[in-house]
């Protein structure tokens, strides 16, 4: 512990979860003058059968978190930026039949840049998180995978730029999350046994996301028809916001076996399904919207891997920048279910390269 850090004051994102409790706690430890803050996205009086990341559960945790370190607490409504950075975009996503990835422009315009924007006007040098992930700082500063490949979250952090990952340190980079539970209780959290929140953002009481959207933009069901690959309808849905490429379950259509979306037609507002798995193989990816981290653009053609939603392994293969500034990648082995509107993510082994947003996969 140096007088030089003991100056520094960190501005800590605290959802009331424990990752970010802890990481409040290692920063403190560390000799940091350490604050806390909570985005609160619900706006005053919303309606109760609409569930919202940031409750008032959330809240109560991280200022009891707070009071427990003896740390002052943050509160900032971010609503207006949320709604119109977020959650608008996303429901234009769905509608044209495209699948969002709205944690990772969330990350990028509201809770690091909001949070950013704050602690400077506190005299902050630093925002942190608890995400698990590494950041390197300086002219081109790198973002890596954390130690703890089954909470790695660098795919969802790929589009925050120079400017914010310099300014933001990752306290739980080289932890596992059973080490940080075990933290937690040492530093004796009322939140240490709190689950894994996997809620979205914001959904219906049900935890419908897609209608939340709707019912938020006042969106018309417009049905539509559900055919199979040789365009023999089988049916009818009420909306593309409801699919998205590789979903099986929800379809309500009896095919005698698992069937998938395969296609989603936003002009012809046609939902296409089939019961072969190769037809959800894609080869070829393109994405639009390129973002390179740290403002550092690889040489092409660049051998390196990719991710194609959260949940997947990252793939190899070869990466081409096209002369429209658009992005393709052509992987060594197919890849399932691609899904337009989420992010193709760039790797050189842990490090993230870049990526964009996928506009369509192919075949070959």
């Amino acid at each position: 512990m140096t007088a030089a850090t003991k100056k520094k004051t960190v501005l800590v994102a605290m959802s009331g979860g424990v990752d970010s409790s802890v990481a409040a706690g290692l920063l403190l430890r560390q000799g940091y003058s350490v604050e806390g803050v909570t985005l609160v996205f619900r706006p005053a009086g919303e309606n109760d059968d609409t569930r919202w990341c940031g409750d008032i559960d959330s809240i109560k945790n991280a200022q009891a978190v707070c009071q427990t370190l003896d740390i002052p607490h943050h509160i900032i409504n971010c609503f207006d930026a949320f709604e119109e950075n977020v959650l608008r975009p996303s429901w234009e996503t769905y509608r044209t039949g495209k699948t969002p990835s709205p944690c990772i422009v969330c990350n990028a315009k509201i809770k690091f840049q909001v949070i950013l924007e704050h602690a400077k006007k506190l005299g902050a040098t630093r925002l942190a998180t608890g995400h698990y992930a590494v950041i390197t700082h300086g002219d081109q500063p790198t973002l890596t995978r954390g130690e703890y490949t089954p909470k790695d979250q660098t795919y969802f952090l790929f589009a925050l730029n120079k400017e914010q990952l310099n300014f933001t340190l990752f306290p739980l980079g080289g932890l596992t999350k059973p080490r940080v539970r075990e933290m937690a209780r040492e530093m004796g959290f009322i939140n240490s046994e709190r689950k894994e929140s996997q809620d979205a953002c914001f959904t219906t009481a049900d935890g419908n996301f897609q209608e939340a959207l709707r019912l938020r933009f006042h969106g018309k069901k417009e049905p539509g028809a559900i055919v199979d690959p040789h365009g023999n309808r089988l049916g009818q849905h009420d909306g593309l916001h409801n699919y998205t490429i590789g979903q099986r379950k929800g379809l309500n259509i009896a095919l005698g076996k698992r069937a998938f979306v395969s296609r989603i037609d936003p002009v012809k507002n046609e939902v296409t399904l089939t019961t072969d798995e190769a037809d959800l193989l894609s080869k070829t990816v393109t994405a639009t919207g390129v973002r390179w981290t740290g403002e550092v653009v690889p040489d092409f053609p660049l051998r390196c891997a990719a991710q194609i939603r959260y949940r997947s392994k990252p793939s190899d293969g070869v990466a081409t920048l096209l002369d429209n500034g658009r992005l393709q990648m052509v992987f060594d082995e197919p890849q399932k279910a691609v899904a337009p509107g989420q992010a193709l993510v760039l790797y050189n082994g842990r490090q993230v390269l870049g990526g964009g947003w996928i506009e369509q996969g192919q075949p070959e």
